[in-house]
């Protein structure tokens, strides 16, 4: 396992509002969410073979666990320390590496020059406002490898008044994923895995692009 701070990371990136103050309630909320639930609808669109996986707002690493066990290495994305913290005390891996950096740009991972056979936007988009989603959009489709794979979800229901949420249109997405060459290969409706989500109605689309 790899760790990787970042000396000029902002402390306040725009979209982790009111993450640090619930990260104790969020952690075991993170923790408690079966991956394999949670990408039910995509998950034949993952590599059956080792793979270069990017999970960006990796969260506590449930996610990047699930991959790493699977045989992929993981570069897992988180702004917040608290869950970088969790991350690395509940998922110790050697095919984990973390890493503090963000969207729109994720610059870090940019400088990297790496390409990742598939990246992972998962409960991210809609923090992004209109403007930081052209960008990320942009710097997401130059970390792809070539037939490489990305995910991004999008959440429709009630947020707490504490987090920077936006109402995403799905058609807005697809757009701009289209301006930058990267072309919807499958979208699907769920029910949100997380107990108190679902119970709150909370439900997502899932959208997959190739390049």
């Amino acid at each position: 396992m790899t760790i990787e701070i970042r000396p000029n990371a902002s402390a306040e990136v725009p979209g982790t509002e009111g993450y640090v103050d619930d990260a104790e309630l969020l952690i075991p909320r993170y923790e408690s969410v079966n991956p394999s639930e949670k990408y039910r609808a995509v998950t034949h669109l993952f590599p059956k073979v080792p793979s270069l996986v990017l999970d960006v707002g990796a969260g506590t690493g449930v996610d990047a666990a699930w991959f790493a066990q699977a045989g992929h290495q993981v570069l897992a994305v988180e702004p917040v320390s608290a869950f970088r913290e969790a991350g690395i005390r509940l998922h110790p891996s050697p095919q984990i590496e973390w890493l503090e950096d963000s969207l729109p740009r994720l610059s870090g991972v940019v400088h990297r020059k790496k390409l990742f056979d598939v990246v992972l936007v998962s409960s991210v988009w809609n923090h992004l406002a209109r403007d930081e989603r052209g960008v990320a959009i942009a710097a997401l489709g130059t970390l792809l490898a070539p037939g490489g794979v990305l995910i991004i979800s999008l959440r429709h229901g009630p947020s707490p008044s504490n987090r920077r949420v936006f109402e995403v249109p799905i058609d807005e997405t697809v757009n701009l994923a289209s301006n930058h060459q990267l072309m919807l290969i499958a979208s699907a409706e769920t029910a949100s895995v997380q107990l108190l989500n679902k119970q709150a109605g909370v439900n997502w689309s899932w959208l997959a692009f190739k390049n």
